[in-house]
């Protein structure tokens, strides 16, 4: 599963240095895969969609910091907890019920993300 941020978020900013995948963002910020990852030109998910890493995709929210669940491995390869849920003072960094990944998932991601 992926992490969420809920709408009790204070727009503190403590989560979004934490994530190794840059997969946080402040509240109606565009975002791009290519952030702080290694995706670069045109990327395929393997199910037929295709798009350019290095277009801006639109803000997930303009209320509170987002994550992008197509980026967020919960920090699986990374650290032992997801860093954001760690840092977070008001504790709205929650898993998403709605992306749901094994850890073997997760590390595949990440590396799908991170491949050199």
């Amino acid at each position: 599963m992926a992490i969420k941020i809920t709408d009790e978020c204070i727009n503190c900013g403590a989560c979004e240095p934490e994530c190794p995948n840059n997969a946080i963002y402040d509240a109606g910020v565009t975002w791009k895969f290519s952030d702080g990852t290694a995706l670069n030109g045109i990327i395929d998910f393997g199910d037929g969609v295709t798009l350019d890493a290095n277009e801006p995709q639109e803000a997930i929210s303009n209320e509170v910091y987002y994550i992008v669940s197509d980026k967020c491995t919960e920090c699986v390869g990374f650290h032992d907890e997801p860093q954001c849920a760690a840092v977070c003072p008001v504790d709205c960094c929650v898993d998403d019920e709605d992306v749901r990944e094994s850890n073997d998932e997760l590390l595949a991601k990440k590396a799908w993300l991170h491949a050199e």
